[in-house]
């Protein structure tokens, strides 16, 4: 389980440095968007209302914008949108406090990704904090005379919709678990609403994303949102309590089976991994768990 406070826990520690590894809560933060590069056109037009250009698709490029040695840039995910060719590139950043290096730094990533794809650039900053949020979204003036101005889009504390209806929560799953990470530790009753249609949203996915995204949702929601939810689960009989619970059992015993592999020494592939983690038949798990204990190899455990 990720012990998440709330939204903002997600971005502690700063990955933009190549000498630093992000912590886990910052990877649980930019992984909605390497799962869905959508997330970032839907923030910066749903949150921010910016005007888009008309495009077809929106998938991850490289963040590493590194072009002059030995300075090394890496942001901390890379978005295009696509039509034919990229249209617009946005990088999005997660900022826990200041960092006036950052205002050097930004302009760089602009600059080569601009020139990487041939296409303008927006620079999407999320931040936990008011005061980190007026800092960042500061023009950053490029020239003396001020003619060369960046302006980054800042998304702060307050600035997530908040999704209650599930139906629009399923049409986004991403933007539905980042609004339920701002909105988790607020007022009791939006929180459950939010946390609910949330996780009907992330039990619709595959396995592996759904318990992950329970895990955070869970853990966004504070004592007395997790009550609403209750509630309102047992009062409107929303059909998801059992289907959770479910969901955190087999990822535990999905894990475990993988913990119990390693300390023997036994590697498994990729297809096998993902064969483990994307299976919700809590019996099967069982059996490949006990057989985990063991079995002579990872093939060992799908024997008939």
């Amino acid at each position: 389980m990720l012990f998440v406070a709330h939204f903002f826990a997600l971005l502690d520690g700063d990955a933009l440095s190549s000498t630093a590894m992000p912590s886990l809560d910052h990877e649980s933060l930019i992984v909605l968007f390497r799962n869905q590069p959508e997330l970032a056109a839907q923030l910066l037009r749903d949150a921010l209302h910016l005007e888009l250009p008309a495009y077809t698709e929106a998938r991850l490029a490289s963040s590493d914008l590194t072009e002059v040695v030995p300075t090394e840039f890496r942001a901390d995910a890379v978005v295009l949108l696509v039509d034919g060719k990229p249209v617009l590139g946005v990088i999005v950043e997660a900022q826990l406090s200041r960092d006036e290096r950052k205002r050097f730094s930004w302009p760089a990533y602009i600059s080569v990704l601009r020139a990487r794809h041939e296409c303008p650039v927006e620079l999407l900053v999320l931040t936990p904090d008011r005061a980190v949020a007026a800092w960042a979204a500061t023009p950053i003036q490029l020239d003396l005379a001020g003619h060369l101005v960046l302006r980054p889009r800042v998304l702060g504390p307050d600035g997530v919709p908040a999704i209650t209806d599930p139906e629009q929560a399923k049409r986004a799953p991403e933007f539905a678990v980042l609004s339920a990470l701002a909105h988790g530790g607020g007022e009791p009753e939006l929180a459950g609403k939010v946390g609910a249609a949330a996780i009907i949203a992330a039990l619709g996915l595959d396995q592996e994303r759904a318990a992950l995204y329970s895990q955070l949702i869970d853990a966004a929601l504070s004592k007395a949102a997790r009550a609403a939810l209750e509630d309102l689960m047992q009062t409107q009989s929303i059909p998801i309590k059992s289907e959770f619970a479910r969901i955190q059992r087999a990822s535990a015993q999905a894990q475990d089976i993988l913990l119990v592999l390693e300390a023997r020494g036994l590697s498994a592939t990729d297809e096998q991994r993902e064969r483990i983690t994307s299976s919700t038949d809590l019996e099967l798990l069982k059996t490949w768990l006990r057989r985990a204990a063991t079995a002579a190899s990872a093939d060992e455990l799908f024997s008939a």
